[in-house]
């Protein structure tokens, strides 16, 4: 008897599947938050707080940006004032966070300007000072003391009302006269015809008197002086309006902004560093800039550099302001330079910083916001003036001055 050998039927081939759609991106989890708040205090005073919401110990370095023309006259221990370069001044902490804990740090300021508002953005980085966790800024103001009421007389200009009463008193006033003196010589002629006895004059009268045709009466017209008067007037009242007009409308013009109609979208805004700015689809913070030594700008990320080269790093805080997915682009972001050059984010040297995360390659979903460093390779020795950050091509975007 011969046995029948059954053979293994093949297993069926997995379902095909589809690719896996590109998820926008968003932040990653943050280990370390950072909260900055002004006091109520007569002099420019801060509160840090610091807190590790991870399950491990961290070590952290905290970076407080002071504003250009202040310095800090306390600070809370462990706390140091160093040169950042430029005119720029910050305070930096080292710590060391034990899991699911928080410490609150302090500085308190002086201005070469009292009472002008204060903007210290504050940031903590990894260990190494290079990487953000996370950034938060506040601005303090002082209290505004109750000022007197004063009322100011505004530009005759800005009253189109008191013109066009002026002028229509003036033509009252040219038509009271006008009819005053046309009575007048109405009276001064009668008188005059009836001292002479009548036309005849002194030749007696003839009964009956024979019909003679009357005067021709001619009519009167205003005379020249009254008609220039009420043109006068009139030309007044409307070169009045015209002016009222015009200089309302150029003082409502913003010439520091963009155009709002045409390729651009939204209004372009600018500030200094530490505060928010918002253009058509998201919301930037510059909170900190920080520039290499000349020559610093090395290979390290597989691109080539000047000699002269070097890095500068900017912390910035990106916020989706809009309900949908948004792109972004390295080129759109800018560093402009002394004489009006500008150089894009070195993308590579900004993957790098980023630990070889590129930034730039999937929306930023809704909502969201990131914290993260911008790499720009300058060359010379002055470090960028200004940033320009922008969300797409045809958007405003917003320009942060550096101190």
């Amino acid at each position: 008897m011969v046995a029948r050998v059954t053979e293994p039927t093949p297993p069926s081939a997995p379902p095909a599947m589809a690719p896996p759609s590109r998820a926008p991106a968003s932040a990653p989890p943050q280990q370390v938050t950072v909260a900055v708040a002004p006091e109520n205090s007569p002099a420019p005073r801060y509160r840090i707080q610091v807190r590790n919401v991870g399950n491990a110990p961290v070590e952290t370095t905290v970076r407080q940006e002071l504003p250009p023309g202040s310095s800090p006259t306390a600070i809370s221990g462990g706390g140091r004032s160093t040169r950042a370069g430029g005119s720029a001044t910050e305070v930096t902490w080292r710590l060391r966070l034990p899991a699911h804990s928080s410490t609150t740090l302090g500085t308190a300021l002086a201005a070469t300007a009292p009472g002008q508002p204060l903007t210290a953005p504050a940031c903590a980085f990894t260990s190494d000072g290079t990487r953000p966790y996370d950034c938060a800024t506040a601005t303090w103001k002082a209290a505004a003391a109750p000022a007197a009421e004063v009322t100011e007389a505004p530009p005759w200009r800005r009253y189109p009302v008191l013109l066009a009463g002026l002028a229509v008193l003036l033509l009252i006033s040219a038509a009271v006269v006008w009819v005053w003196r046309r009575r007048r010589g109405r009276r001064v002629t009668a008188a005059a015809l009836a001292g002479s006895g009548g036309p005849g004059g002194g030749r007696g009268t003839i009964y009956p008197r024979p019909a003679t045709p009357g005067p021709t009466r001619r009519r009167r017209t205003p005379p020249v002086w009254l008609l220039v008067g009420a043109a006068v007037a009139v030309l007044a009242g409307v070169v009045g309006t015209a002016g009222w007009t015009a200089t309302r409308q150029v003082s409502q013009i913003d010439t520091q902004k963009q155009p709002t109609s045409g390729a651009w979208m939204g209004t372009g805004v600018a500030g200094p560093v530490g505060v928010p700015l918002r253009e058509s689809a998201f919301e930037f913070t510059v909170y900190r800039m920080s520039c290499g030594a000349p020559g610093s700008a090395g290979k390290a990320d597989g691109g080539a550099a000047p000699a002269n080269g070097r890095r500068c790093q900017a912390t910035v805080g990106v916020r989706n302001v809009t309900g949908d997915h948004q792109p972004w682009h390295g080129q759109l972001q800018r560093a402009y330079l002394p004489g009006g050059r500008w150089v894009s984010t070195d993308e590579p040297a900004t993957r790098a910083a980023n630990l070889g995360r590129d930034v730039f390659a999937d929306p930023m979903a809704a909502g969201t916001r990131m914290v993260l460093p911008l790499v720009f390779t300058v060359d010379g020795r002055d470090p960028p003036q200004q940033l320009e950050l922008r969300s797409g091509v045809f958007s405003a975007g917003v320009r942060v001055q550096m101190p």
